[in-house]
């Protein structure tokens, strides 16, 4: 039982060791502005305007961990999954929004420029239309679908753990990096994530294609992990009358 219960939790393990960074980073970011520091270049941002950021902070967490649980298969058979998924939504929109609010009304830091700027609101945009036909597409009972979607809200949301890799990766090969390689460094995290989540999506998905069992209304996993009873079968014709 041991062993088969590992595969199922390699997943989401791994995508809350994808979460520590940022999670730490948020929870330091968090501590600071509790303690009322000394305003300075690098924090006058969040400390003059310290609601977008606390927003991004306590959503990013939840956002990150809870979301990284929704991918336990034994999970998605319980009630928790659509219980934890009613709090996993709202703190994505409040991911995406702070992040959208901060990227058009914080003043840049020194590292960046307007072309990351333009990719940020791309990317909370992006993740809040996901989020948004997630929700739509879970109301219609198209479980397969919502699926897609949060996967890949919850691989945007998850850019900053991945930054964090890829920004190692060039410090120690190149240095530190500049405007334009930190713009780019930023962006090739985010579209390694979605690529990542498209194969998830695409392999997951091809096995209940080609049984005929994806759509709305068929079997399929449901948000709280419940199997949706399919289309009743016809009966033979050897039990009629």
């Amino acid at each position: 039982m041991t062993s088969s219960r590992k595969p199922q939790w390699i997943v989401p393990g791994g995508l809350i060791l994808l979460s520590l960074v940022p999670v730490i980073a948020a929870f330091v970011r968090g501590a600071e502005l509790a303690s009322r520091p000394e305003v300075t270049p690098d924090n006058a941002r969040f400390v003059t305007a310290p609601v977008p950021i606390m927003l991004h902070i306590v959503g990013s967490v939840l956002f990150a961990v809870l979301g990284a649980l929704q991918f336990a298969p034994g999970l998605r058979r319980r009630r928790w999954h659509r219980y934890a998924g009613r709090l996993v939504l709202p703190s994505g929109i409040a991911v995406a929004v702070s992040g959208l609010w901060m990227t058009l009304t914080y003043a840049l830091p020194p590292i960046e420029d307007s072309g990351l700027s333009v990719i940020r609101v791309f990317v909370s945009t992006g993740m809040l239309f996901c989020l948004v036909l997630g929700f739509v597409a879970v109301r219609r009972r198209d479980f397969m679908t919502h699926r897609a979607w949060m996967m890949r809200a919850y691989a945007l949301a998850l850019g900053a753990g991945t930054q964090a890799f890829t920004f190692a990766f060039w410090t120690v090969a190149v240095g530190e990096p500049g405007v334009l390689a930190y713009a780019l460094l930023m962006l090739a995290a985010w579209l390694i994530n979605l690529t990542v989540a498209e194969w998830f999506i695409r392999r997951g998905g091809e096995p209940r294609r080609r049984a005929g069992l994806s759509g709305p209304g068929r079997a399929g996993a449901d948000v709280s992990g419940g199997a949706v009873p399919g289309p009743p079968a016809p009966r033979s014709t050897a039990s009629r009358g």
